[in-house]
């Protein structure tokens, strides 16, 4: 809601409780006052009516406003949340794909099934291996590889 249509609907607002005020006013019967000091003291109720309308107003504004600041907030720190969530995914899968291209490199690795899984940076290697030599080759492959903070060799050599 912009400011405009706010202070408008304030004013009618304002404007509504003051005419029922004065009506009200009016329409006593009140012996002991003139018709002048009668006029007055609706005009008084009718400004302090006015003044507290005003005054609930602008407190419903700010409540709204801050509603709105806080759900602006939650929903970039949800977005910076996801976006870090899909950039981790992001950076595991490219270390998967690059622990498979460099074993796929290696002569005795290269025609065996390996399964590379990579979540936060820790690699786990699944399958088998030709040989003990060719299990720890895969272990110093996939450690080489940029972002790679661990590796879980689970290869099973295979005898030939």
């Amino acid at each position: 809601m912009n400011t405009t249509t706010f202070t408008a609907r304030s004013v009618a607002t304002a404007s509504a409780i003051a005419m029922a005020l004065a009506l009200g006013a009016c329409s006593k019967q009140n012996d002991d006052k003139t018709i002048g000091q009668q006029i007055d003291s609706g005009i008084n109720k009718t400004e302090q009516a006015a003044a507290d309308a005003k005054d609930k107003a602008k407190d419903a504004y700010n409540s709204a406003e801050s509603k709105v600041s806080n759900a602006a907030t939650d929903a970039k720190d949800g977005t910076m949340a996801s976006s870090e969530s899909i950039g981790g995914k992001i950076e595991d899968a490219t270390i998967t794909a690059s622990v498979n291209a460099a074993l796929v490199k290696d002569k005795d690795l290269s025609a065996m099934k390996i399964d590379v899984d990579t979540k936060n940076g820790a690699v786990t290697l699944h399958g088998p291996a030709p040989s003990a030599t060719a299990r720890e080759r895969a272990t110093t492959l996939a450690k080489a590889v940029k972002g790679v903070s661990t590796v879980d060799n689970q290869l099973v050599i295979q005898s030939s």
